[in-house]
């Protein structure tokens, strides 16, 4: 039985979705191991797209959290109150990273959808320069806000393209500037502190310039910006494992014929797990510096994490 009438049939107009939504998908199942610095990291990235925030492109931030302790859950909650996250998700399984993709790309209510990992943080600048690419090259698919070496198999495309388009010019070889390399793979652990010069030299990059603004060929799953309606026409993607099959969102959009890019500079900045210098540590987190010299001998490092693999599995992902 109704008594009455509701009162927002009274309400004339609602709030619209902003035309950029920028998605997050997060999981940390618990603080400690590898996830030690985890929350800090996703702290980081939340506070660095409020900070980044542009009014002449405004965005909604949404998170996709794929099952994560409580006190992550408790941290995104008291965010998304503060309006630093206009959509939160919280799973109550974790169903992969494809799958919080094909929910988000269908959900998200922006003409443009941006999508990074809840490890990767936000640069000024990073929006305008990122639809600058859609703006000046023709059937851009996706946009990578840092230039860093990826496989040319996945734009082979963007490729093809550039060497038939007679106003646009081509430049191959060592372009990638070694300060942004260096960055980037030390927050894949490939490089302790000091650059690499031997694994630099041998990177060869293309670099695009048409319509006055130049671009790295390439892109990456791990952050981009693409068009909403050109996802939705990939999607569904094939999702069985939590971490695995990203590749086919670049062969898709690869082999529909449009450009995969990177911007110039280093506009997102990939933390990986934890942070990677004592000034980029929060005050929070107190650094153990002898045990840790003893836990990253190559011997004991990897026996632990071998047999923190084995604990993960056990209790997360135990399926049978």
């Amino acid at each position: 039985m109704r008594v009455g009438h509701n009162p927002a049939r009274f309400v004339e107009k609602v709030a619209q979705p902003a035309g950029i939504t920028v998605a997050v998908v997060n999981c940390i199942p618990f603080l400690g191991g590898y996830y030690e610095q985890s929350l800090d990291v996703l702290k980081v990235v939340i506070e660095s797209l409020d900070a980044t925030r542009e009014r002449e492109h405004p965005y909604d931030v949404m998170v996709f959290d794929n099952h994560s302790c409580a006190e992550v859950r408790a941290y995104l909650q008291e965010a998304y109150v503060k309006g630093n996250i206009q959509y939160l998700v919280l799973s109550d399984t974790n169903i992969g990273k494809i799958g919080a993709w094909n929910f988000m790309f269908g959900a998200a209510q922006g003409e443009y959808i941006v999508f990074s990992d809840g490890d990767v943080a936000y640069r000024k600048g990073w929006l305008t320069a990122s639809l600058r690419l859609f703006d000046a090259f023709p059937n851009v698919g996706m946009v990578t806000a840092r230039p860093l070496p990826v496989p040319l198999e996945y734009s082979t495309a963007t490729l093809e393209w550039a060497q038939k388009e007679p106003s646009c010019i081509l430049e191959v070889g060592q372009i990638l500037p070694q300060k942004i390399y260096s960055e980037h793979a030390r927050s894949l652990g490939l490089v302790e502190g000091t650059d690499n010069p031997n694994e630099y030299a041998s990177i060869d990059m293309h670099r695009l310039k048409y319509s006055g603004v130049s671009a790295f060929i390439g892109a990456s799953h791990f952050q981009f910006t693409a068009r909403a309606d050109v996802l939705r026409k990939i999607i569904p993607l094939p999702s069985n494992q939590p971490m695995r099959g990203e590749r086919t969102l670049d062969i898709a959009i690869n082999k529909i014929g449009l450009l995969r890019l990177m911007t110039e500079e280093a506009l997102v900045w990939h933390m990986g797990n934890r942070f990677s210098s004592e000034e980029q540590i929060p005050g929070s987190i107190q650094r153990k510096s002898l045990l840790r010299k003893i836990l990253w001998l190559p011997g004991v490092r990897n026996i632990l994490l071998w047999l923190n693999n084995q604990i993960f599995k056990l209790y997360f992902y135990n399926v049978e």
